[in-house]
């Protein structure tokens, strides 16, 4: 192959949702005058459980379950939030280069990632989407994985992943793939030391260097 097939993470990679999506939560934990610690956050990001990893916590320290209102409220500033939240740098190029040899892989619902490509203009640069919606277990298990490199028809060597959180990054390796992480956030680079390399946001991605034939 010219390049590797691209398995691209969504959230936090594509489109900066888990962003968007954080500060939603730190909306919430403001209202409430509760710290939104470092140990949560890194326990929500990249996890289709982050919701529930939240609420256990305020709960927790709150002394009392988060009342629905106040869960509603943080949903809706979640709304408003990823409805204006940005392609990544570099995504556009990325995914028009790849000219089709490209896919999304993601624990979030399928309607989720395609409301928001559609608005950014990318879904027609993907040959397919792999979604929460296609496998009982999400990330860091590798069947998201696992079945994308079946959709796409190339072996593990022949494809690359590419992920912003530890939990991605180890449901890549957990599936074969070599995997390049690009974090939404400095601060998340030290937990992916494992990556075959890290870089600021994706257009430092050259992806002939991880051609097959290269390794």
């Amino acid at each position: 192959m010219d390049q590797p097939f691209l398995l691209l993470d969504f959230d936090g990679l594509v489109c900066d949702t888990e962003r968007a999506a954080l500060l939603a939560w730190q909306d919430l934990y403001d209202r409430l005058g509760v710290p939104l610690t470092a140990g949560v956050r890194a326990g929500m990001l990249g996890n289709s459980a982050g919701a529930r990893v939240a609420l256990a916590d305020l709960a927790s320290r709150l002394g009392r379950p988060v009342e629905d209102a106040e869960w509603t409220w943080q949903r809706e500033r979640r709304a408003v939030r990823c409805a204006a939240a940005p392609a990544r740098p570099g995504a556009e190029r990325l995914l028009r280069t790849a000219e089709g040899a490209a896919a999304i892989v993601s624990s979030s619902p399928a309607a989720w990632v395609e409301d928001h490509l559609r608005r950014l203009g990318l879904r027609h640069h993907l040959a397919f989407l792999v979604t929460g919606d296609d496998t009982d277990r999400h990330k860091p298990a590798p069947d998201l994985y696992l079945l994308a490199l079946a959709r796409a028809g190339v072996a593990a060597g022949d494809a690359l992943a590419v992920e912003d959180s530890p939990t991605g990054l180890r449901a890549a390796r957990a599936a074969g793939l070599r995997c390049v992480a690009v974090p939404w956030e400095p601060a998340g680079a030290a937990d992916l030391a494992g990556a075959d390399a890290v870089l600021a946001d994706l257009s430092e991605l050259d992806p002939q260097r991880y051609r097959h034939d290269e390794e």
